[in-house]
């Protein structure tokens, strides 16, 4: 079974506040907007503890380091393709302009023999909760009902 692990930043706004999500990179997602949006993210091996990956994954995904702050556990969720997702929210800011994304390679198109590089999220963006319910992958939408009920 992949497990992942994340962070999700938040920030106060008038909606109460707003959370960074970035849009999955590659072809599969690049005309998507509905379920193609994620907490920044990634794969660990058993071996290594889910707090340590994300924030390994938080700086190969953005490429800037995690921010320091108090982290609240919001669990962990099964996504449909069976993956285990397991996320910290930290409040924080971070100027979406200022990511340096790290990359994956693929074939594409299929059996073209071609490998080519994508980045691993093409662009991060801040979201209110009800336009992020919107968008997320529908699992992590359990991610921000979980940082509500943390907010005063």
């Amino acid at each position: 079974m992949k497990r992942s692990a994340g962070l999700l930043l938040f920030r106060p706004s008038g909606q109460g506040f707003e959370v960074l999500l970035g849009h999955m990179g590659g072809p599969f997602f690049a005309r998507r907007d509905a379920g193609a949006w994620t907490v920044p993210k990634g794969e660990y091996e058993p071996d290594e503890p889910a707090w340590d990956a994300a924030r390994r994954e938080f700086q190969e995904e953005l490429g800037l380091p995690p921010p320091d702050g108090e982290a609240i556990d919001l669990g962990e969720v099964r996504q449909t393709n069976g993956k285990i997702v397991t996320v910290w929210a930290i409040e924080a800011d971070l100027d979406p302009a200022a990511i340096v994304p790290g990359t994956f390679r693929m074939e594409w198109p299929p059996r073209s023999g071609r490998l080519q590089e994508f980045p691993e999220l093409d662009r991060v963006a801040w979201f209110g909760p009800e336009r992020a319910r919107e968008v997320i992958v529908k699992a992590q939408a359990a991610f921000l009902d979980r940082l509500v009920e943390h907010s005063p």
